[in-house]
């Protein structure tokens, strides 16, 4: 009979604590609404490196979808006329509309151009200078940059809060009404950790789904050996090494890159590697948007290379001004370089304008 009572005890107790446990997830509000989200799973595409999600900000449906609203809400800008989608549109790979620099609301200029928003789950460091840790520190800049959005985020959260749609998502999302600053860059982060591209022509056929033209082949075999040389910083599934360097654009430097954030002499005119992906809509290139064009982009690395201090060591031929491509190796390796367009990857209904729909 003590045994029977011992074991009744146990089950209550157990029964408690998965009480208790329910409790802390679904969080019941005095109206007697519920916070209880929907876990999102991030599918990781074949070939791709494993998802770290930070252990504070998990995928959930309504954060993601809240985070969407977010970067295509104008409400964040100082005068509502900008939001994060006007420097990086679907259409140009999440890039700037084929401009130079980015132009702020009230008409400043920056001085570099906008990076692609493509594949961020995968990227430890955000900015041409490296300057954001995570996606959720990078959120976070735009809003209050003078030159950019220009609305300190004291007067964003004001804005935020007195909407009448905005405290109700950040319920469903956070389980608060209360919104701050960093509940915002972890909904964005949320959803453009979402944002993905995987099917360009080259994931076809690495899934043996399409096949490589001639000139398509050759320029791979450009790219992936020492005649292109570009698979050392371009290099793994993402097209990138998400490291800085210094690729031999000039022999003196205004804009320190990374040099400027480490201190470091060593790192003066190393900026961040840019993916490759989706290329073809990204122009225009480098952190200050110099070249207007890809063949304009070959043609530096081909003949247009000078030496400075900090020159990466692997870049090859420096005394010779660079590569020193034939016209041919050149088609092929832009023939290439498309091969990594996306196209599915701008015009995936999960990434639009949700306020257009």
């Amino acid at each position: 009979m003590k045994t029977f009572f011992k074991l009744l005890l146990f089950f209550v107790f157990g029964l408690l604590v998965l009480i208790a446990c329910k409790k802390d997830t679904a969080k019941e509000e005095p109206s007697g609404e519920v916070f209880d989200p929907t876990p999102y799973e991030i599918i990781k595409p074949t070939g791709f490196p494993d998802i770290i999600i930070p252990d504070d900000n998990p995928m959930t449906v309504e954060g993601v979808q809240l985070g969407r609203m977010l970067y295509y809400d104008k409400i964040l800008s100082g005068d509502n006329t900008q939001s994060c989608a006007s420097c990086h549109a679907p259409e140009f790979s999440f890039t700037d509309n084929g401009k130079q620099f980015s132009e702020g609301i009230d008409g400043s200029i920056g001085n570099r151009n906008s990076p692609s928003v493509i594949n961020t789950a995968w990227m430890p460091s955000f900015f041409w200078d490296g300057r954001a840790a995570t996606v959720e520190d990078q959120a976070l800049g735009p809003v209050p940059n003078p030159v950019e959005m220009n609305l300190p985020w004291p007067e964003a959260m004001q804005k935020l809060n007195a909407h009448p749609d905005y405290p109700d998502l950040f319920f469903k999302a956070f389980g608060t009404r209360e919104i701050d600053s960093m509940l915002v860059a972890k909904a964005i982060a949320q959803f453009e950790r979402t944002m993905i591209s995987s099917n360009s022509k080259w994931d076809r056929y690495l899934r043996n789904e399409a096949v490589l033209t001639q000139a398509e082949s050759q320029g791979f075999e450009i790219f992936f050996s020492e005649i292109g040389d570009c698979f050392h910083c371009h290099t793994t599934i993402l097209f990138t090494d998400n490291l800085f360097h210094n690729n031999g654009m000039d022999a003196a430097f205004t804009d320190l890159g990374l040099g400027e954030i480490s201190g470091n002499a060593n790192d003066i005119g190393k900026f961040k590697t840019p993916t490759l992906r989706n290329i073809e809509f990204t122009a225009p290139f480098m952190h200050d948007g110099r070249f207007e064009t890809i063949e304009d982009v070959v043609d530096f690395y081909s003949e247009g290379v000078v030496w400075s201090e900090t020159i990466d060591p692997l870049m090859k031929k420096v005394g010779q001004g660079g590569l020193h491509l034939t016209d041919d190796q050149k088609e092929n390796l832009i023939a290439f370089l498309k091969t990594l367009t996306d196209e599915s990857y701008i015009e995936n209904p999960d990434f639009s304008d949700p306020f257009e729909e």
